[in-house]
């Protein structure tokens, strides 16, 4: 039998993407990591650290048992945009966005029982349509901005912005399905 598997993440999006492919975690942890960006730090870097983190402070929530933990960043440029908290911060990021390529990326780590790690970082270009200011509107009318990078879920009404998506579409919702299940099964895990 496998050790249990605990997923470090409080979204509710990276465990429907499990459970998409038939895996229940045995426990959803919660890990407050700062996630502030470093001085000098490269977005890639920003994102893989911060999976890293996730995953070491779950793995001491849960010690003996496989832990998956992600990072979502969406970037333009060397610019890393945030989490949108107010209706500002989600315009602003749509301006910056509209009729643009933008790129998510987003790191997954694992931990298993006996400590072993590994990280993937998976980058996925994305661009959208040109957004007239009725578009915007509603879009921040709905209140689906909120708390997401970059101020949008492309699983959600963004993803009629979406005119070309170059990678995983999975990652770009929170959890890359192939590098995770990859990590997991090469550090031993077993459904």
């Amino acid at each position: 039998m496998s050790a249990s598997l605990v997923l470090a993440s409080a979204s509710p999006r990276r465990l429907d993407l499990l459970r998409q492919v038939g895996i229940e975690p045995d426990r959803v942890v919660a890990t407050d990591v700062d996630e502030g960006l470093l001085k000098d730090e490269t977005p890639r870097i920003h994102t893989l650290r911060l999976a890293l983190a996730k995953a070491q402070a779950g793995a001491a929530a849960a010690p003996g048992a496989f832990v998956v933990a992600a990072d979502t960043v969406v970037a333009v440029g060397r610019r890393v945009l945030p989490k949108t908290e107010t209706q500002k911060d989600a315009r602003d990021c749509f301006e910056l966005l509209s009729g643009r390529a933008h790129k998510v990326l987003t790191a997954v780590a694992v931990i298993a029982p006996d400590g072993r790690c590994g990280s993937r970082l998976v980058e996925t270009r994305v661009r959208f349509k040109r957004l007239t200011a009725r578009e915007m509107e509603a879009y921040l009318e709905s209140d689906e901005w909120r708390g997401k990078a970059g101020g949008y879920g492309v699983q959600g009404r963004a993803g009629a912005f979406v005119t070309d998506l170059s990678g995983s579409y999975s990652a770009v919702v929170g959890l890359p399905l192939y590098e995770t299940l990859s990590l997991l099964q090469g550090l031993g895990w077993r459904a």
